[in-house]
């Protein structure tokens, strides 16, 4: 995995074909990446079920240097055993154990310096002083007025060569994102792990510090702390081994992490960092004006505009905002207990399980510094008069003076996210061998109580089984069953029986192979398919099946609008008993390949999903609205979902012992929406089936306007359409009514999910120097942006290509307006929808390991230093580097995604 990265979700970025990740945000303590595998195949969400040491549990709860494997398993036969939630894949992860013999003590040191990536490009105070002048010039037919607002060169030419502080402060022209953010913020990752054991006891331990650094600046807040953010993070394992007979064998795994996340106080007051309110932080970067005021001026006052209740200081709200640290404590212990039962029969055992987890947050802790002004200042540029928001001081109408009344408060528990998980499984196995036929089977039954809160607890129980015979290592039988059950569906519908089944063909492993065998030109060549279905029961809400009830309310008697002295008791919502599993069939068949003593290798499938009975909310069905309640939730959408998945690999050693080597993927997925309760009036266009999921939508354009005559002879907008200018997008009366309006809305480039990643490693290694780069990119995916120029009458003007001017259709976007107002949502046609193709240069790693006479005197092996990066380059359309939009403000941008480069040291005592 790849040093300088602290999750597991964002190690995982193109090195395992189908698993698709993509990255919004680098907030320290929330950089994890949202992943599908296969692509999305439900509304209802598609997250992968991740299994830590065969139980449910967050990547974030093991540190990467505790992993000793990581798998994916997509299809039916491998995801079947693992009950309801494998519809949408599962990753596992195994944890390291010990080994029987002398202790080893692994240590490992990062340094991380990170460097804010790619953020979208504003114009100065003087280009967008002088780009408004042509915004104002170009509507004045529409909007005489506009000239009003037309600036002088002289004094534009006041926002460029400024020597003094006066002009500074005057004049302002401010590149918000460099004074909002540093050159680079560093974070640190220290592990320490020991491993050995004896006959009776093998133990491995490890220890993992992570500190992430803030991007933000830090400015003198007259307060006495410093806000911003920030993340630490301590996890602790140990998992020991004790062979208590020779047939029986005891594991005990204790793990704890303490995540300490520390932010502005003021986030407390908004659900999420998707709030407008925590937005504004890092709103600057994207859309403040660069003359609108100094983020802070010298006599320590802040900058803000008078008249304006929509454009803040985001040096102020996060300088201002408090602090306050968040801690989620997770504790997860595992006790196994496995007996080998050859005595009554061989190849037979069982294994017992029991997993507690609780998870521990806390939140608040810190300093409340809400509701406490500061003096804010601006100063009007014409006439140079400096305007004080706090003129005087509220009680005895002194000077305003900033106090520091901010409290200290001691935190209190985040009820909603403390949870708590009992986890009891008991797994039968049975393997033997006859002659050239083997055959195992294995019984599972599986129980987990998951509450949150005060909650009453989730239930969910499987019962699983798992047949497979093998012939001579050619031929390969498997088949599987799943008895599951689930506490959000009704008595009726609880239980449901789920099968499936694979056969495989080890085609090299044929007598008429083995010339090509013998000669070491073929070394495995394997044929295989699955096929199968799979419940899911990722349904949000509960007692789904079950009418709701609610008290409140009083009806009217009479024309006075007298009251009844009843209250009611009505009901709040109307239950669907007849709710159930969404239901997945999964087809994959695969090549397994390797050629010429490894040289080549690697493996081709093509897989096929058809999801049927997904459920759709009663807010998205075709109810009328006369039904005067909202519609039940009900088994009604099917989803096709199908691609392939292409893996090479070289792998060359040469005789002075220097190897190369290249690891290549390619996955599609691709997914279609078959049924999903769409009016049935509706015109095709307009409806969610036959698109993919998170289809985008748009008012198309058909180029630009380049005259007035084009003007008067487009399709009329049924507002505002007095206002079209040439210089704006021809938009298409999608459905021939003669009029563009909100039916005329239509699909448009894909959804934010990327049907095809792309993934190239290539590496080196040579006495002790190796080196790798990771190239990795997406195609067919739509991200919106949406950066507006001149929004709300203020100079923010984004450099995202070239006006419209007589030139005509060689322009990259229309011309902005001014004063005038063209329909909002029609005008911007297809702007904003951005191709969210991209290329990146993932990952890049140069290291030396020493292993030779004067370490081993130092008791030392495998010293290992190295210089890596991540995120280094990227080729984009897009006019920031985020991949997608779930985190932050949405498509108006979030905390800024990162550069790493990483200097570290690992070695063996």
């Amino acid at each position: 995995m790849p040093a300088g990265i602290t999750d597991i979700g964002s190690a995982l970025t193109g090195n395992l074909p189908g698993v698709i990740t993509t990255q919004s945000t680098g907030m320290p303590g929330e950089e994890e990446p949202q992943i599908v595998i296969r692509g999305a195949s439900s509304w209802n969400g598609s997250d992968p079920l991740v299994l830590v040491d065969g139980v449910e549990r967050p990547m974030s709860s093991v540190d990467m240097a505790s992993v000793q494997s990581l798998s994916v398993l997509k299809d039916a036969s491998a995801t079947a055993v693992y009950g309801v939630k494998g519809a949408n894949g599962v990753i596992l992860i195994t944890t390291k154990r010990g080994v029987e013999g002398k202790a080893q003590i692994n240590v490992a040191v990062n340094a991380v310096m990170k460097v804010p990536s790619k953020l979208p490009n504003k114009l100065d105070s003087y280009d967008a002083y002088m780009a408004r002048n042509t915004a104002i010039e170009h509507e004045l037919s529409l909007n005489p007025d506009s000239w009003d607002y037309v600036k002088s060169q002289d004094f534009i030419d006041n926002f460029r060569n400024q020597t003094t502080v006066e002009q500074q402060e005057r004049y302002p022209n401010v590149d918000w994102q460099k004074a909002l953010f540093k050159d680079y913020a560093m974070s640190y990752n220290a592990n320490v792990n020991v491993n050995g054991g004896t006959k009776f006891v093998r133990y491995f331990a490890s220890m993992d510090y992570v500190n992430e650094g803030d991007l933000f600046r830090s400015f003198d807040n007259g307060r006495d702390y410093n806000s911003g953010y920030g993340y630490n993070r301590v996890n602790v394992r140990s998992n020991l081994d004790f062979q208590i007979t020779r047939t029986t064998l005891f594991k005990m795994s204790i793990a704890g992490s303490n995540g300490q996340q520390t932010t502005p106080y003021s986030n407390s007051i908004y659900s999420s960092s998707s709030d407008w309110g925590v937005a504004q932080q890092w709103a600057g970067a994207y859309n403040i004006a660069p003359d609108v005021f100094l983020p802070q001026y010298s006599d320590g006052s802040w900058g803000f505009l008078p008249g304006s209740t929509n454009v803040s200081n985001s040096a102020q709200n996060i300088s201002l905002g408090g602090t306050m640290k968040t801690t989620t404590t997770r504790i997860t212990t595992d006790f196994v207990l496995e007996q080998d039962l050859s005595f009554i029969t061989k190849g037979l055992n069982i294994r017992g399980m029991i997993a507690w987890d609780n998870t521990f947050v806390e939140w608040k802790r810190g300093i409340n510094d809400l509701y406490n002004d500061a003096q804010l200042k601006w100063i009007d540029p014409e006439t140079g008069e400096a305007s004080y928001k706090q003129a005087y001081e509220a009680n005895n109408r002194f000077d305003f003076m900033q106090g520091v009344m901010w409290n200290v408060e001691g935190g209190t528990v985040k009820d909603w996210s403390t949870q708590r998980n009992l986890n009891y499984q008991l797994q039968l196995n049975w393997a033997r061998d006859f002659g050239r036929h083997s055959v195992t089977a294995m019984g599972l039954f599986s129980r987990q109580e998951t509450a949150t809160g005060s909650i009453v607890p989730n239930y969910r129980e499987d019962w699983a089984f798992r047949g497979t015979y093998n012939y001579a290592d050619r031929y390969f039988v498997e088949y599987n069953g799943a008895y599951n059950g689930s506490e959000k569906f009704s008595a009726d519908n609880r239980f449901a029986f789920f099968n499936s089944g694979a056969v495989g063909w080890m085609i090299s492993e044929e007598p008429f192979m083995k010339f090509l065998r013998e000669r070491k030109i073929l070394d495995m060549l394997k044929l295989r398919a699955s096929y199968g279905e799979i419940g899911d029961d990722n349904v949000s809400t509960r007692w789904l099946y079950m009418n709701q009830w609610a008290y409140g309310g009083t009806s009217s008697l009479d024309i006075n609008r007298g009251e009844s002295p009843y209250t009611w008791y009505r009901e709040s919502s109307v239950g669907n008993p007849d709710v159930h599993w969404e239901k997945v069939k999964k087809f994959n068949f695969g090549i397994d390949y390797s050629f010429l003593e490894g040289l080549f290798a690697g493996s081709v499938e093509v897989f096929r999903d058809k999801r049927t009975d997904i459920l759709v909310g009663g807010s998205s069905r075709s109810i009328p609205s006369y039904f005067g309640q909202s519609a039940v939730t009900a088994n009604l959408g099917k989803v096709n979902t199908n691609g392939y998945e292409l893996e090479f690999r070289v792998n060359k050693t040469f005789a002075n012992q220097m190897r190369v080597w290249g690891n290549f993927n390619m996955t599609h997925a691709a997914n279609k929406i078959i049924v999903k309760d769409d009016a049935p009036l509706l015109s095709s266009y307009r409806k969610e089936a036959g698109y993919a999921i998170g289809q985008n939508h748009a008012y198309i354009d058909k180029g630009y306007l380049n005259t007035y005559d084009e003007v008067y002879g487009s399709p009329k907008h049924d507002s505002n359409d007095n206002q079209k200018l040439p210089g704006d997008y021809y938009i298409v009366d999608f459905n021939g009514d003669g009029v563009v309006d909100a039916n005329d809305s239509a699909p448009y480039g894909y959804s934010s999910t990327p049907q095809n990643t792309y993934n190239a490693t290539l590496g080196f290694e040579w006495k002790g120097f190796s080196c790798f780069v990771q190239f990795y990119g997406v195609n067919n995916v739509t991200r919106e942006v949406t950066l507006t120029s001149f929004g709300n009458q203020l100079n923010t003007v984004y450099d995202i290509g070239t006006w419209w001017s007589e030139a005509g259709d060689a322009a990259d976007v229309v011309t902005p307006r001014w004063l005038s107002t063209p329909n909002s949502s029609y005008s911007k046609g297809t702007q904003y929808l951005f191709d969210g193709s991209y290329i990146r240069l993932k990952n890049a790693e140069v290291a030396y390991t020493f292993n030779n006479s004067w370490t081993r005197r130092m008791g030392i092996s495998n010293l290992k230093f190295f210089v890596s990066g991540n995120n280094l380059w990227v080729w984009s359309r897009m006019p920031d580097d985020r991949e997608s939009n779930f985190a932050g403000s949405g498509s108006q941008g979030a905390y800024p995604t990162v550069k790493r480069v990483n200097f570290g040291i690992k070695f063996t005592l």
